[in-house]
C-alpha cells in the first residue's frame, strides 16, 4: 500500500453520502474540511487527485423534508437537483483556505459509453488537472434514468478510475474496510483476486440515504483492478488517512490490482458500454476463448437473448447464464439466428461479401470472469 501511493501520480478519490453527511439533509462540514486539507496534503507531494462526492441526494431529502429515501424517479431526480448546488459550494468553501478551484463535472453512463464523448469526458479531466483545478465528481441523478445510470458512485468511481488511468482508487466510508464476518470476524487486509469467497463476505446498505455497501465497492474493485489499478477501502472516519497511507500503516483493505491491465478499447469494452444482448455458448467455445484465446465462432454459438445489431456490444454467457466475456459482435441478433451452430464455410455461402466470419473477434473481446 505505502510504495503504490507513494508512487502514484493521479487517484481518484471516492466519499461517501454516510460519510459527508451527519444526518439526512445535513453535511458534516468539519470532516468534509478536514478530508480538502488532506486531499491538499496529496497534492503537495504532486498527486493529482478526482473526488467522486456523494451526497446531493441526501441533501435535497433534507431539504425537502423527507425522512425516507423517495423510491419514485421523478422525486430522487428533484432531491438530486436540490442537494448538487449546496454539494459543490460546501465543497468550494472547504477549499477556499487553501487558495485551490474545484470543478464539477455531473455524468451519466451514456457520457462514457459513447465513443467520442468517452474521450472528451477523459480531455476535459486531463485539462482541469493540468490547470491546478480539483474535479469534483457525481453522477447526473437529475436527469438520470434507469437505462443511464451507473446504479452507484462506488462503479462511477471505478469507471472513472479507469477512465483516466488512475494509479490507485481509495474508497471511504463509514466500514473500515472488506470484514470477514464469517470468518475472523476482522478486517481483511488486503485482497489479492476477487473470488467466491471475498464476494460472500460483502453485503448492501441499509442506510436510508445512501446506495450501494460494501458489495458495490468490490464490484468497483474488480472493474479497476483489470485497469492495473489499486484499490483501497477503509475509514474516512481517520483525520489521518492520507498520511498513513503514504507511510503503509493505515487499516483497512487493499485491492491488488491485475498484472495485465486492460488496452483502451478492451476497458471500453469491458465497463463502459452497456451490453445490448447475450449469447450462450457451449463449454467447447468457452474453452476456446479462456483457455487459447481465440474468437468466438457460430459453430459453438446456442442461442441468444435480445435485439442487437452488428457493431454493437454483446455479453457472452456460459450454459450457466454467467457472462464470461464482453465482446462487439460481428452479425445482428436477426442474421445470427439463422448461423448459429454452423461452420465458418456455411457462414461464407450466406454473406460471401462479408471481411469477418467470426461472430466476435478475439481483438474486440474481453473476458469477465475469473
Amino acid at each position: 500500500m505505502q510504495f503504490l501511493l507513494q508512487n502514484a501520480r493521479r487517484v481518484v478519490l471516492k466519499l461517501g453520502s454516510r460519510l459527508l453527511t451527519s444526518g439526512i439533509g445535513k453535511l458534516n462540514v468539519e470532516r468534509i474540511n478536514m478530508l480538502c486539507a488532506q486531499i491538499v496534503l496529496l497534492r503537495n507531494k504532486g498527486v493529482e487527485v478526482i473526488i467522486v462526492s456523494s451526497g446531493a441526494i441526501a441533501l435535497g431529502m433534507g431539504k425537502l423534508k423527507y425522512k425516507k429515501r423517495p423510491t419514485d424517479l421523478a422525486t430522487l431526480q428533484a432531491c438530486a437537483a436540490i442537494g448538487q448546488s449546496i454539494l459543490i459550494e460546501t465543497w468550494q468553501s472547504g477549499f477556499d483556505p487553501h487558495d485551490l478551484t474545484v470543478a464539477q463535472l455531473l455524468l451519466t453512463r451514456e457520457d462514457l459509453r459513447a465513443r467520442d464523448r468517452h474521450i472528451a469526458v477523459k480531455n476535459s479531466f486531463d485539462k482541469l488537472l493540468s490547470l491546478g483545478v480539483a474535479p469534483i465528481v457525481n453522477e447526473n441523478d437529475s436527469v438520470s434514468t434507469e437505462e443511464i445510470k451507473f446504479g452507484d458512485n462506488d462503479v462511477l468511481s471505478a469507471l472513472v478510475a479507469s477512465l483516466v488511468k488512475a494509479d490507485m482508487l481509495i474508497i471511504l466510508g463509514l466500514a473500515p474496510g472488506l470484514i470477514d464476518h464469517k470468518g475472523s470476524g476482522k478486517v481483511v487486509p488486503v485482497v489479492d483476486k476477487i473470488d467466491s469467497s471475498i464476494k460472500a463476505m460483502a453485503g448492501d446498505t441499509k442506510s436510508e440515504t445512501a446506495t450501494g455497501g460494501m458489495r458495490s465497492k468490490v464490484e468497483a474493485a474488480k472493474i479497476t483492478s483489470h485497469s492495473g489499478c489499486g484499490v483501497y477501502i477503509g475509514s474516512g472516519r481517520n483525520p489521518n488517512v492520507f498520511t498513513d497511507l503514504l507511510q503503509g500503516k493505515a487499516k483497512g483493505t487493499f485491492f491488488v490490482p491485475s498484472k495485465i491491465s486492460l488496452a483502451s478499447k478492451k476497458r471500453w469494452i469491458a465497463f463502459f458500454e452497456r451490453s445490448r444482448g447475450a449469447v450462450i455458448i457451449d463449454a467447447g467455445a468457452g474453452d476456446a476463448l479462456r483457455n487459447d484465446g481465440r474468437s468466438l465462432l457460430a459453430k459453438g454459438v446456442k442461442g441468444h437473448r435480445g435485439e442487437f445489431s452488428a457493431g454493437d456490444i454483446i455479453t457472452i454467457e456460459n450454459s450457466k447464464r454467467i457472462a464470461i466475456a464482453n465482446g462487439v459482435s460481428q452479425f445482428s441478433s436477426e442474421e445470427l439466428s439463422s448461423i448459429s451452430g454452423k461452420d465458418i464455410k456455411e457462414i461464407k455461402l450466406r454473406y460471401p461479401n462479408r471481411k469477418r466470419y467470426e461472430i466476435v473477434h478475439r481483438d474486440s473481446l474481453v473476458m469477465l470472469a475469473d
